[in-house]
């Protein structure tokens, strides 16, 4: 028998978001980002460079199922999406630079998350064991209301989530992986409802999560769907054979055919990633990554990453489990924090934390939206002052650090930010100006309306944390988008190298990191070539890391030491220059 919902929700509290609010403030996230700056460091000019070299690809179709980068493959096993970024450079007008027309692609992957992720929660909030608790006279929210109030709140707590916003904005592997998770998520949700789509959704998310260097995780989130459907599907015909009684509200299971599709859509990405090649185990326990001091202290920076990567979704999450504990074999639960666990496991198991927490993100956002319809009036109050003070004060810093570094008052913070990012030169933008003016005055707007006087609905707790996130970008993306780009680009780097050398024939490489020569040949224009594999160019450039051996990989009889070209902004990117002694 189910046990009783700890939902109490009033028709009154589940009235609609406005379409056109919701839809502004997706594209207030996405959009700022996209012009302006050029690909940054370091996974995101490195796929940026796979993809390039895609397009210029002359060597036939095998190429593109073994992406190279000057003879070096990808870290991460990926096809997808570099074959998305490639193709479009190449159908890209020729007035659109390349890495604007991959951004653009990306941006609209990740407006496919937002949209499955929305999908997702509506048909989990649908079963009927996450409806509210029925009124003895009525007046409960409707099972559609109740469901399109609770997506609502799943998109602003995944667009409140801090761990997005960079990783969001890539062109890297992670957010193709974040695409297809997210349609993964959607499809099991919305099985029992719909056929065609979901079906569709299984079949992509699979296979693309295989394709875009996730082909464990992929799997581990489609064996374990199949078993939680398999495993409603033996409850449900239990409670049958006892003569349980279902309500009229009672929602659909899963049918024999829903899980076969499942389970065939595993046996597919399984088959293609043996296929490829593209299993690969790299498991890194705390400890025994290559840069970790102790077990302790990488267990200690896991748990930071994960306390701010999925703020403000886990406390939330927490409370959901805790709220929901008599459910949680239920699907709104059940599914949801599998989707997450995996990707946290994958966490602190792999060197690819961030990106692999990135994943959990849809799955966090559900179980925070169900969190909604449990809490006090005085906790939601309690949450919409934090973030008025929280995003408020970060919004009046952002502002008072840019006026500073325009006009060097105040002193301490154009320090500060001269401190930073070494060599800047601020200018003015009106444009950025007046976009980034328009945000705050439409977050004041926000909150005036927030701590006013309105009728109850459920998505209003999270208004403010989504509208503050988007704030905050928004003011990284205008006012300070010239000294991040000029912090995060390689472009003042390869200017250098450029002054050093002009633009020779070839300038031989040795060593260097993928980031670099993809930096090297997009923004310098420069043919690189292995020094190993033999070249007569009149420059070398090598990475400091290969010093302590350089004697005996090159004749340094035959090369000049010529400088040191470093980042501005870091002091671990330098770039060794030599010039090759003409006798």
């Amino acid at each position: 028998m189910n046990q009783p919902t700890p939902a109490i929700v009033a028709q009154s509290a589940v009235r609609r978001l406005p379409r056109i609010a919701l839809l502004l403030l997706c594209a207030a996230y996405l959009l700022p980002g996209l012009v302006g700056r050029g690909p940054w460091k370091s996974a995101d000019i490195t796929s940026f460079g796979y993809m390039a070299e895609l397009a210029r690809n002359t060597e036939g179709i095998a190429r593109w199922f073994d992406p190279m980068l000057l003879g070096l493959r990808p870290e991460t096993p990926a096809l997808i999406p570099y074959w998305i970024g490639a193709w479009a450079i190449k159908i890209a007008p020729s007035w659109l630079h390349p890495d604007l027309a991959v951004r653009i692609v990306f941006a609209l992957l990740l407006w496919g998350t937002f949209t499955a992720t929305w999908y997702a929660v509506y048909y989990l909030a649908r079963t009927s064991r996450a409806q509210p608790v029925a009124f003895a006279f009525g007046g409960e929210a409707r099972p559609t209301d109740y469901a399109r109030a609770i997506a609502d709140g799943g998109l602003l707590a995944l667009i409140a989530c801090l761990g997005l916003a960079q990783l969001g904005h890539e062109t890297t592997p992670a957010l193709a992986q974040l695409y297809f998770a997210s349609h993964l998520f959607y499809g099991v949700a919305a099985l029992p409802y719909r056929r065609v789509g979901p079906v569709i959704a299984l079949l992509v998310g699979t296979v693309g999560m295989t394709l875009s260097g996730g082909p464990t995780v992929g799997l581990a989130l489609a064996v374990g769907s199949a078993l939680f459907m398999a495993y409603e599907r033996r409850t449900a015909r239990a409670n049958a054979n006892a003569d349980t009684h279902t309500t009229a509200d009672e929602s659909p299971g899963y049918s024999k055919g829903a899980l076969a599709t499942m389970v065939a859509a595993a046996l597919v990405a399984a088959a293609l990633a043996a296929g490829l090649g593209l299993l690969q185990w790299k498991i890194q326990l705390p400890g025994h990554h290559p840069n970790s001091t102790s077990v302790l202290g990488d267990v200690r920076s896991q748990a930071k990453l994960l306390v701010w990567f999925t703020w403000p979704v886990w406390p939330l999450a927490i409370w959901t489990l805790w709220r929901w504990r008599r459910q949680l074999t239920a699907r709104h639960v059940a599914l949801p924090f599998w989707f997450a666990l995996v990707p946290l496991a994958a966490t602190w198991t792999t060197d690819y934390s961030d990106r692999s927490l990135l994943l959990a993100l849809p799955a966090l956002a559900t179980l925070a939206a169900f969190a909604l319809p449990t809490f006090r009036r005085s906790v939601a109050a309690l949450i919409d002052w934090f973030n008025v003070l929280f995003f408020s004060g970060l919004a009046v810093l952002g502002w008072i650090y840019w006026v500073a570094m325009q006009t060097g008052v105040p002193p301490k913070p154009a320090a500060s930010v001269a401190r930073l990012v070494p060599g800047f030169v601020p200018e003015f933008s009106a444009i950025a100006f007046v976009l980034a003016l328009a945000a705050s005055l439409a977050w004041c707007w926000l909150v005036r309306w927030r701590t006013g006087r309105h009728r109850a609905a459920l998505w209003k707790t999270l208004v403010l944390p989504a509208g503050g996130t988007a704030l905050c970008w928004m003011l990284l993306m205008t006012l300070w988008l010239p000294s991040i780009d000029y912090a995060r680009s390689y472009v003042p780097q390869v200017r250098a190298v450029a002054e050093r050398v002009g633009q020779p024939s070839c300038i031989a490489e040795l060593a260097l990191s993928r980031a670099h020569i993809a930096a090297l040949q997009h923004h310098g224009r420069f043919n690189l070539q292995p020094l190993l594999l033999g070249t007569n160019c009149p420059w070398l450039l090598v990475s400091p890391e290969t010093i302590e051996r350089l004697h005996t990989i090159i004749p340094l009889d035959r090369w000049r030491f010529s400088g040191t070209l470093r980042r501005p902004s870091s002091a671990t990117d330098d770039l060794l220059l030599y010039q090759k002694i003409v006798p």
